[in-house]
């Protein structure tokens, strides 16, 4: 029995998928991978609803976090940071290594930001020149607003970074209609393929500071990336060729299915989620309704049962990957993924050998 990833990334894959991950390889200067590039890009901007073009990087999440840092600010220039949870406190750290001048609106794990909050630091900084915020925050369920933030940025010289690693494909998210200037994404969360590429998508506002940048960077050079793509449809070093050929295809199934009609879809799956796992005896994280998002569903207990054992047994005996809480709520909260190609049914399954769990042992 394969495995089954009820977490918030990386999920299973699609047969079609995992069909172009097996196939002979090709070389990444010709042709024939020229055009699967030109070909990505196109799907791509579709799928972020921008007309920019999306960059494709061989790298993890966190890689292309720390491109969007070293590429669009320079050393001890002034940012700002929405930190709910543990994906904001990367940009963070990131940030600071890089040596800029960081204000971090850090918020309770479980909450939102206040808008109120990034108005008051934007009429008192007039200095500043980026707001970094997480879309999806995977560490806590939390889905925050970028909207509201655009409109506050849009205007001006201050840079929205976003990151829709986690939020992506299931939740909203309109490139260019909420004035974000820079987008960074990951392939293992909602676009159905494994861990290994990322993608980035900057606005004209955005390339502007692309060439007055300072920081340090070689293998994360966004101009040589865009050189060697507007040149040649190529990635400047050797790519992971076998998830772009993979990650054509994966645009394919999500466009054909919609992108408006999988959210629709994933919102339905979530609330349903929601309501079951109460039933269960868990509480919602997240209080607030309006920041909950589609990406995954984050519960604790007000009872003694072990949350690490839960996982471990239901992973050991039917091959169910749940996930556990990170930093300081490491096995004190679930985390269901409701990301990829799970269903209601897949959840009744689990939720029924959760509740023979709980009876057996609480």
């Amino acid at each position: 029995m394969s495995k089954l990833l009820m977490t918030p990334g990386p999920t299973n894959i699609p047969t079609e998928v995992q069909n172009i991950l097996g196939q002979d390889m090709i070389h990444h200067r010709f042709d024939d991978f020229h055009k699967i590039m030109e070909n990505l890009n196109e799907k791509l901007k579709k799928i972020f609803f921008t007309q920019n073009d999306v960059y494709t990087m061989t790298c993890s999440g966190t890689g292309v976090m720390e491109t969007a840092v070293v590429n669009l600010f320079s050393k001890g220039e002034k940012v700002a940071i929405v930190n709910v949870g543990n994906f904001g406190k990367r940009f963070v750290q990131i940030c600071k290594v890089y040596g800029l001048n960081v204000i971090e609106l850090e918020y309770n794990w479980g909450e939102t930001y206040n808008i109120n909050d990034i108005k008051k630091v934007i009429s008192e900084n007039n200095d500043l020149k980026g707001i970094f915020v997480t879309h999806s925050e995977t560490s806590t369920g939390v889905l925050n607003n970028i909207k509201a933030i655009g409109e506050l940025t849009k205007n001006s010289d201050i840079l929205l970074i976003v990151d829709v690693i986690s939020g992506m494909i299931v939740n909203e998210f309109r490139f260019d209609e909420w004035n974000v200037d820079c987008a960074v994404a990951g392939s293992q969360k909602g676009f159905l393929l494994p861990p290994g590429i990322a993608f980035v998508s900057i606005s004209d506002k955005a390339k502007k500071a692309l060439y007055k940048s300072d920081l340090p960077k070689f293998y994360f050079d966004l101009k040589v990336t865009i050189k060697y793509y507007n040149e040649k449809k190529e990635t400047p070093w050797t790519p992971a060729i076998p998830i772009i050929r993979a990650a054509e295809v994966a645009c394919d199934l999500l466009l054909k299915e919609g992108i408006e009609n999988i959210q629709i879809k994933h919102t339905k799956l979530r609330k349903y989620v929601e309501d079951e796992v109460q039933k269960l005896g868990f509480k919602l994280f997240v209080k607030n309704p309006e920041a909950r998002g589609n990406t995954l569903v984050t519960v604790y207990r007000e009872d003694n049962l072990d949350l690490t054992k839960l996982r471990d047994y239901i992973d050991n005996e039917y091959n169910i990957t749940i996930a556990g809480g990170q930093g300081k709520y490491n096995g004190k909260i679930l985390r269901f993924g409701c990301l990829g190609l799970l269903t209601i049914q897949d959840f009744n399954n689990l939720f029924k050998k959760i509740k023979k769990y709980i009876e057996e042992n609480n």
